[in-house]
């Protein structure tokens, strides 16, 4: 934290507003390029170019040629063996969640690794399957291959077992999901996961969490629950469930309350001494271990009916091709499947380029992860992208780049084509305990509830309203409302925001909101108004709406009145009922003259005020004759501060236009400061520039802007008057003197008192 300091700054320069700044300061000339400049420079091709180009597709190219060998190998294969083998027992469970046999898991810790080492710009992320898109791939799949019921209508399923249709729905989807990310990478548009916030991706997976936890009861609990798909689905298992529950297998019970209890401990232990031990203990492999031995000296799939992996094929089936039927109705869920996985990646990815000191393309990943899916789509794998907690493991162990990745797919092929056949015995409900454990990161965000109610309520809403809507209606409906909660969070925040009127802090050139401060001093009979978000068609409104609010009258309305006035005026001096003398004006109607019914064209009282027919110049701050009342002006100058305003759009600029029109037609003076030099470009290249606004209203600063009225309008201190008078007369002979100042008569004499001289304060 900075300590307060004692020195002090003094400027001496000219004031300045922007035309006078220009003049005397050259601007630098920048040519912009046209459409055909840029494409042009897309379509050269140059060696170096070339090279880019290269490197950037194959990322690989930058860093193996730099590889330490000495420094790291050894790093990466500790790290890789340790990332192997959580992402072998992690495969097996999340495959569970995707409703497929468990060692198509196995493949997705295997196939998309190997394309991701070349194209993919992380060095830290592993690559494989994840719950929340394991279990998005599972809605899917039972959803054209439900438990019970027949399949979809679908021809390639004729001949197909159950599980066989299961996989080629999976397969097909994940073909599909890579399909739309190698699209979206080529196409350059890597920042849409900028419209998924941190929020939004909370809530979505806190959601995804419960969904995960409730899907695994079955296999804890030694349960045979059908799966459900669609809105609700949570409501339907939770009741299938607790139908079932007297039903419970207590050998899977006792099983996953064992290995949760271990698995939790020791962790808590690894992150309490992970600065003291080399590597963190690997309890979900050692827990695996005791289990599939356990299970297979008391036999437990047949002595007491506990569900067991079962056999592993100790080869890779042979690659397939998606089905274009199920592509048509998987199209709508494999969007947000894409867009999840990317998202989850790409976020775990920036956290490890961050800490160590490297970058990463988004687009880039879109293109590695896209093609990874594509490859393992062919091969029957799950959709890939990357668990947090096997990165972590990755990262923790030493992992300096993409060849722990490698050393990891060479264990799982090991575990496939080798000793696959030790894990037939083991209980799915360890699996299905895994799963639960590493759901507590996942589970504890919902502790930034509170904070974010207390902080920021419009993310707060998000993050509820995105958390309840994926756990109630499903996650890809859950991830469409939230995106619409959050699009409508920054419509709201843009269209609405919280413009202020500012004030000069005494003896400073600082203005600050004058709400908050006490020591504050307000100049006389000025307004300065801070827009603090861009002005476009959407609150343009609602800015005109708070700039009346603001001076406490409606410019328009006041003009409207003040032009009746004036033609009431011309009228009544033209039929002679006021007529002008060296005494002064003179009434010779009977009785006090009232408003007239006719208003007259709308049109014509919104022009300027024309005295062209007038012998005088009316203050209508005063009080006027014959019962003419106009809503006197307490300000003569606006000041509108566009610091914060990064853009106007048409429709903003007509109504700016209108507004600042509006003002000046009624004598007050308006100003813009601190307005970006390239909407000053844009309005003068749109024509807003005319007869009533000039460029000259534009400041580089509000002090200066406040030291350019001061000039004008001097500030009264005590009391400073010019009063004329004029009198009438009723035809009663009473005598009235009334405030309407002369500001110019050639005929008569004008008499001006002062009380005191005026006094600048400033």
């Amino acid at each position: 934290m900075l300590r307060p300091s004692t020195q002090k700054y003094a400027v001496n320069r000219p004031l300045y507003s922007e035309d006078g700044f220009e003049d005397e300061h050259a601007k630098v000339y920048r040519k912009h390029k046209r459409l055909l400049d840029h494409v042009k420079q897309y379509l050269t091709c140059t060696s170096e170019r070339a090279k880019n180009a290269a490197v950037s597709l194959l990322p690989i190219i930058g860093w193996i040629r730099i590889y330490p060998i000495k420094e790291w190998l050894l790093n990466d294969i500790v790290s890789g063996v340790s990332t192997g083998l959580v992402a072998v027992l992690q495969g097996l469970a999340f495959s569970l969640l995707a409703s497929i046999s468990t060692w198509y898991g196995l493949y997705a810790a295997f196939f998309p690794v190997i394309l991701y080492f070349f194209l993919g710009t992380s060095r830290h992320i592993s690559v494989g399957a994840f719950p929340v898109l394991s279990l998005m791939v599972g809605a899917v799949v039972t959803r054209l291959v439900p438990d019970d019921g027949p399949a979809a209508n679908i021809t390639a399923f004729e001949g197909l077992t159950k599980d066989e249709q299961r996989i080629l729905v999976s397969a097909s989807l994940t073909f599909l999901v890579g399909l739309f990310q190698l699209g979206m990478g080529l196409l350059q548009v890597g920042f849409i996961v900028m419209y998924l916030s941190d929020t939004l991706i909370s809530g979505f997976t806190t959601a995804a969490a419960v969904h995960i936890l409730i899907s695994q009861l079955k296999f804890v609990l030694g349960l045979t629950v059908p799966g459900f798909s669609g809105p609700f689905a949570i409501i339907y298992t939770l009741e299938s469930v607790f139908t079932q529950i007297t039903s419970t297998n207590i050998h899977d019970l006792v099983t996953s309350i064992v290995v949760m209890v271990a698995v939790l401990g020791v962790k808590e232990i690894n992150d309490r001494f992970k600065s003291k031990l080399p590597v963190p203990i690997p309890i979900e492999v050692i827990m695996t271990i005791i289990a599939c031995g356990v299970s297979y000296a008391f036999n437990f799939s047949e002595n007491h009916g506990v569900d067991v992996v079962g056999k592993i094929p100790n080869t890779f089936e042979s690659p397939m091709a998606p089905d274009m039927q199920v592509f048509q109705m998987t199209a709508v869920e494999a969007f947000p499947i894409a867009i999840v996985g990317f998202a989850v990646a790409f976020a775990v990815a920036k956290v490890y380029s961050v800490k160590h000191d490297y970058v990463i393309d988004g687009n880039q990943e879109l293109i590695a992860f896209g093609a990874s899916n594509i490859f393992g789509g062919s091969f029957k794998s799950l959709v890939a992208s990357t668990a947090l907690s096997r990165s972590a493991v990755q990262e923790s162990t030493g992992g300096k780049t993409q060849i722990a990745g490698l050393i990891s797919a060479i264990i799982v092929l090991v575990v496939i084509l080798g000793i696959g056949f030790l894990l037939e015995p083991l209980p799915k409900s360890l699996l299905g305990a895994v799963v639960i454990v590493n759901l507590k990161g996942m589970l504890m965000q919902v502790v930034t509830v509170p904070y974010l109610w207390k902080k920021d309520r419009p993310d707060c809403i998000v993050w509820v309203g995105t958390c309840l809507a994926a756990i109630f209606l499903g996650l890809d409906i859950g991830l469409a409302i939230g995106l619409g909660l959050e699009l409508l969070t920054v419509v709201f925040r843009a269209q609405f925001p919280r413009c202020s009127i500012l004030a000069n802090i005494s003896g400073t050139d600082i203005y600050r909101d004058r709400k908050d401060y006490v020591n504050i001093y307000e100049p006389e009979g000025v307004k300065i108004f801070k827009i603090p978000s861009p002005i476009f068609f959407a609150n343009i409104d609602f800015f005109r709406d708070k700039l009346k609010d603001a001076v406490g009258f409606n410019p328009l309305r006041i003009l409207r009145k003040r032009n009746k006035a004036l033609k009431k005026i011309k009228k009544l001096i033209k039929k002679g009922e006021l007529t002008l003398t060296s005494n002064g004006l003179q009434a010779t109607c009977s009785m006090p003259i009232e408003e007239s019914e006719d208003e007259g064209n709308m049109e014509d009282l919104d022009k300027p005020t024309d005295y062209s027919d007038l012998p005088i110049q009316v203050n209508w701050n005063a009080e006027l004759p014959a019962n003419i009342r106009v809503s006197p002006v307490n300000i003569h100058s606006l000041v509108l501060d566009f610091s914060a305003v990064s853009f106007l759009d048409i429709s903003a600029l007509k109504g700016l236009q209108a507004t600042l029109k509006e003002f000046i037609r009624i004598d007050v003076d308006v100003y813009i400061v601190g307005c970006d030099p390239y909407i000053i470009e844009k309005l003068k290249n749109c024509k807003f520039f005319d007869d009533e606004i000039k460029t000259s209203i534009f400041f580089l600063t509000i002090h200066d802007a406040i030291l350019y009225i001061h000039e004008s309008h001097p500030p009264k201190t005590v009391s400073e008057k010019v009063s004329g008078s004029f009198q009438y007369q009723h035809n009663n002979g009473s005598s009235m003197s009334n405030g309407l100042t002369i500001q110019e008569m050639p005929d008569m004499k004008m008499e001006v008192e002062t009380d005191t001289k005026p006094e600048t304060r400033f």
